[in-house]
């Protein structure tokens, strides 16, 4: 039987090999928050660990403290300015590719895990269990203050999920009309959420918040 031309294309597409995930990216890198990095301009989940989120408080000799911000500093300052090499292992619903990633031979998720300031994501790897405990034992980091696994504070809804990293001030709308902005780690910061149709919106910097008439919260 003599195949169409439309049979033609079919079966060169069933032979054509498919994409495949690019094996490494490299580069140097700018973190986004404490598991996630862009490296080369490509969002990089860190495989097999999992962070506070950058809005997330802990509590730490009875004060409130910022642990999601700190984590990504913590992040930021192993990285600094060195070049990167990660090994792709998977992509996430978001479009990041989850990577193991190197800088000069050190496992960045290790250092994150060892330092308390990322745990184990264990339902993806045991690849870091063991420096989670010895974290743990020496009391590091997140080992040393009363906070919420990361996994728990997500699914617990407590905060609205921040669009973008880089802008995660919340510009609130009361009553009256009074605007004001919460900064992540304030204390009203997790349960406020924006409302676009209030005239509510999300600020990269407290200038900028300032200029559309918003005065910071007092507390």
């Amino acid at each position: 039987m003599a195949l169409t031309f439309r049979s033609l294309i079919v079966l060169a597409l069933l032979v054509l090999p498919l994409p495949s995930l690019a094996a490494t990216v490299e580069g140097r890198a700018r973190a986004v928050d404490g598991d996630t990095l862009e490296v080369g301009g490509q969002k990089v989940r860190l495989f097999g660990v999992d962070a506070p989120e950058l809005d997330q408080t802990c509590e730490r000799g009875g004060r409130r403290w910022a642990c999601g911000r700190a984590a990504r500093e913590e992040l930021a300052g192993i990285v600094g300015r060195k070049r990167l090499v990660c090994a792709v292992q998977d992509v996430d619903r978001y479009g990041r590719a989850v990577a193991v990633c190197e800088a000069g031979g050190e496992d960045i998720g290790a250092l994150m895990v060892r330092r308390g300031m990322a745990v184990a994501y264990l339902r993806y790897s045991s690849r870091y269990a063991n420096a989670e405990t010895a974290a743990r034992a020496e009391g590091l980091g997140l080992w040393a203050a009363e906070w919420v696994v990361p996994e728990a504070y997500r699914q617990a809804g407590d905060a609205q999920a921040v669009p973008d990293a880089d802008c995660p001030i919340k510009g609130n709308v009361g009553s009256g009309g009074k605007r004001i902005y919460h900064m992540p780690g304030q204390a009203d910061y997790a349960g406020t959420r924006i409302d676009p149709r209030k005239g509510e919106q999300w600020f990269c910097s407290e200038s900028e918040a300032r200029a559309a008439g918003f005065r910071r919260a007092a507390r």
